[in-house]
């Protein structure tokens, strides 16, 4: 695997043109999908925003199609190295497209939820809050973890109780490592496999508009 992943920019979709000045909110999605995927759920997100869904720097082994943020399968599947790389790569992604976006969130999907709390361990000055979406926070440790514990950014984590996809270690792990690193609010979804319902999303934008109100105070 290269030792930098790079994003191709110009395949990010944004909701808007005329963005200057607005909160920025930025979509990650999940393992074979790409940036058209999550840009679905613009109309269930708050107004006033603007929504960049970005497209993921690798390619998943064929004939599956889509992109990936990292491999899943083999030895190094899953690594929490490989989350790191993917996250560093979105992040320097965000340095030229945030422009003056006043606040930063992240909605990520399965995988792209991995790489939205990675990256806001790596950079958390840089990200407000964190949806993360049917997804895990990465083993291990890293430097900046300890401030999360002061800082405890806001963090919405929803998965369903019938998602087979993402290691039951890895939730275990998840459900342990959020509580004491961020301001968490999360749900379990009844019934709900490894995708997104109705109810998620309004919940979801329950929590992105207590993100909007903060930041309009900030």
């Amino acid at each position: 695997m290269s030792e930098e992943l790079m994003i191709d920019g110009l395949l990010t979709r944004w909701s808007t043109e005329d963005r200057a000045g607005m909160p920025l909110l930025v979509l990650l999605h999940g393992y074979g999908a790409d940036e058209h995927d999550l840009f679905g759920l613009v109309p269930y997100l708050p107004e006033g925003i603007a929504v960049a869904s970005v497209a993921a720097p690798l390619a998943p082994p064929w004939p599956m199609p889509g992109r990936s943020w990292y491999a899943i399968e083999g030895l190094d599947g899953r690594s929490a190295a490989s989350v790191t790389l993917a996250a560093e790569a979105f992040l320097r992604w965000l340095d030229d497209a945030r422009e003056d976006a006043p606040a930063v969130a992240l909605l990520g999907f399965s995988q792209g939820a991995a790489v939205a709390l990675q990256a806001m361990r790596l950079a958390p000055q840089s990200i407000d809050t964190v949806v993360a979406l049917s997804g895990y926070a990465a083993a291990g440790e890293l430097p900046g973890d300890e401030a999360l514990t002061e800082s405890r950014p806001h963090v919405f984590w929803g998965r369903g109780t019938n998602d087979q996809v993402i290691p039951e270690a890895l939730v275990a792990h998840t459900a342990e490592w959020l509580p004491s690193h961020s301001e968490l609010s999360g749900r379990v979804y009844t019934g709900l496999t490894h995708s997104i319902s109705e109810e998620e999303l309004r919940d979801v934008h329950v929590f992105l508009t207590k993100w909007l109100e903060r930041a309009a105070k900030a």
